[in-house]
């Protein structure tokens, strides 16, 4: 919907609006349509809109009747209609249409305690001036961003992190005892972020200031409690009935609305219900990638017109050839943070031709988390199967395993690539197997890749796994992904990217009470018989057909590693040339090396680890050398042209 952002001044002092102006400018993308701001002496919060809900009468900030209370909120309250109902039946009165506005009166009457009755994916900030107290609070599952820095004179906020280095006296300087985490995992988890003095507030956290003091709290965490007292038959109609309820509700909009379709599982599924609830045809988009085998693996656009036709879509598919190299550090820029997830770029594509028409769309993201539909969720359900050949035989299939040669963009090496990686955590304890699975570095490749040893300061999986409960393997990995991997990676990936052509993408496979339900559901309903979504699938059985439901299974990113060996190579190269890494003074040149040719030989397929050393080298050119992004991308262009000359 928009981005936020404000500053409370610590030392009293007044807030300026030229700086809260400055913040607003930075993150013009998010919100193109509308801006304000508030200031009440050392407070000011301000905003700038994109409008989706009550076009005309929901500027921001919106204040109380008697202008004690004001909000600024970024997202949407999907249950707003709901809980205004409920106000005013208790006499509250409103003079927009707005579900910040719901928010607000909301707070008047409950307090803190207001955001356990929203249902929606949003960042706010409350300046309550009667008691001269900031609130500041983001969504249960983290879908929306929100970035904190704080010194002794200030603390501000913002939906994005640029908008505080826009602030006079921040600075950008390399958070480097997270940089061995972030090369291990391929993004920074919260609360850390990539620049030093500012932090992510992790999801489901409220942060107060009032009289100077700082307070910071959890409102929400998954149960780790297992429900067995239901059959079968009853999660598969629960899961039918949540699924369609949180696409029906989150259709909320007062402008067109539409959906990204890959032909998958989960964004078929949205579709679907899009369709049964909607009084026109809605508007889907698919992408695909030109050129060869490589390409070819990606390409979904078959299944997604299937499923368009299925369900009489207003159908627009795009076929690209992106020119990746001027695409990454504006992409970055965007970012905030590097990643080595490759979907950022897919991501940003598709949203960037879906905004041609629309400024919502839907998306599935979530469906594999919440139901099992990833590959590493049946570690242990094969393990098990695997332990029972003798040690002799394991230890035979382990060493030929080692030996085999993996590549992610070739059909046949990619099935060797997951037996290869399958077959060494299989005797891991589950928490190590899970790492294994995730990891983009190992931690001991890290360590011999780092100048400093690659100490991995902060250990998000190892701190997420102490929170998570122990009774069932599968949801004990699921509730390690909600904290980490899904609002650091997925969720921030998808929250830029979308937003950097200003289009809000919403996920209702999010919402939070299916994800309750779906965290409450035994492994051995959830994936039975080893099956991945199993009950997702049979839920799904009167709505998709089959070949949908059960076509082979393919992420949305890129084939990056073959562009790596190809038309990316020189700057794969140039990025980690021995003068460069020699300036940054992060890594050993030897191990960088190593990781390079290792991939080009297909001994490894080193895909994320060099794509997480590359995007960190273009974001250091962006936010430690204060580079714009179209000036490293044209000297990306160069350093590929005289490689290729040379």
């Amino acid at each position: 919907m928009c981005g936020i952002h404000g500053i409370y001044q610590l030392d009293g002092q007044s807030v300026q609006s030229a700086h809260l102006t400055a913040m607003g400018n930075i993150t013009q993308h998010r919100g193109p349509d509308d801006e304000g701001q508030h200031i009440d002496g050392n407070c000011g919060i301000a905003m700038r809109r994109l409008s989706i809900i009550d076009l005309s009468g929901g500027h921001q900030p919106i204040s109380s009747a008697d202008g004690s209370r004001v909000i600024v909120c970024n997202g949407e309250i999907y249950n707003f209609r709901e809980l205004r109902a409920e106000l005013q039946a208790k006499g509250y009165q409103f003079k927009t249409g707005s579900d910040s506005e719901v928010l607000l009166h909301l707070y008047d009457a409950e307090g803190d305690d207001c955001v356990h009755r929203l249902n929606g994916m949003f960042d706010f900030a409350i300046w309550d001036a009667r008691q001269r107290r900031l609130l500041i609070g983001r969504d249960r599952l983290g879908v929306k961003p929100l970035y904190v820095m704080q010194d002794g004179q200030r603390l501000a906020f913002a939906t994005e992190a640029k908008a505080l280095l826009a602030l006079p006296g921040a600075s950008t300087r390399l958070n480097r005892e997270v940089v061995g985490d972030y090369l291990h995992l391929g993004y920074v988890a919260a609360p850390h972020t990539i620049f030093q003095g500012i932090r992510k507030l992790p999801p489901a956290t409220l942060l107060s200031v009032q009289d100077g003091q700082v307070r910071e709290w959890r409102y929400w965490r998954l149960s780790p409690r297992i429900d067995r007292s239901a059959t079968a038959a009853d999660w598969l109609a629960r899961t039918r009935a949540q699924v369609e309820e949180s696409v029906r509700m989150q259709m909320v909009s007062d402008v067109p609305i539409g959906a990204f379709l890959s032909g998958g599982v989960d964004s078929s599924a949205v579709v679907g219900y899009m369709a049964r609830h909607a009084d026109q045809p809605i508007r889907t988009y698919a992408i695909g990638f030109q050129g060869g085998e490589a390409e070819a693996l990606y390409n979904e656009l078959p299944y997604a017109r299937q499923v368009a036709k299925l369900f009489g879509t207003n159908h627009r598919e795009i076929v690209v050839k992106p020119d990746v190299i001027g695409l990454l550090p504006k992409l970055l820029w965007h970012m905030d943070e590097p990643v080595a997830d490759t979907a950022f770029i897919t991501t940003y594509l598709v949203s960037q031709f879906a905004r041609q028409d629309v400024k919502v769309i839907l998306s599935g993201v979530g469906g594999d988390e919440l139901f099992g539909g990833y590959r590493r969720y049946l570690g242990g359900h094969y393990a098990k199967r695997f332990n029972r050949l003798p040690a002799s035989l394991r230890r035979l299939v382990g060493a030929t395993a080692a030996r085999l040669p993996a590549d992610r963009h070739s059909g046949m090496l990619n099935k060797l690539r997951l037996a290869k990686g399958f077959v060494a955590s299989a005797e891991m304890a589950p928490d190590a197997r899970y790492r294994s699975y995730l990891q983009v570095m190992a931690q001991d490749t890290v360590a011999s890749l780092l100048v400093d040893g690659g100490s991995v300061g902060s250990d998000a999986l190892a701190r997420a796994f102490a929170d998570a409960g122990n009774e069932d393997e599968l949801n004990r990995t699921f509730a390690v992904d909600a904290e980490t991997q899904l609002p650091d990676d997925l969720l921030m990936l998808t929250d830029k990217m979308s937003m950097a052509v200003s289009l809000e993408c919403r996920v209702p496979l999010l919402d939070h009470t299916l994800v309750e339900m779906a965290a409450a559901m035994p492994a051995d309903i959830k994936i039975a018989g080893g099956q991945l979504k199993h009950v997702l699938k049979a839920a799904l059985a009167d709505l998709l057909p089959q070949d949908i439901l059960h076509r082979h299974k393919r992420g949305f990113g890129t084939p990056m590693g073959a562009w790596l060996k190809g038309a990316l190579a020189p700057v794969l190269r140039g990025l980690l040339a021995p003068e460069v890494v020699r300036k940054r003074g992060l890594y050993r040149q030897p191990m960088v090396d190593r990781l390079v040719a290792d991939h080009e030989a297909n001994r490894i397929d080193g895909t994320d680890a060099l794509l997480a050393m590359m995007n960190l080298e273009v974001w250091s050119r962006l936010y430690l050398d204060g580079r714009s992004p179209e000036d490293v991308a044209d000297e990306l262009h160069r350093m590929a042209q005289a490689r290729v000359a040379a």
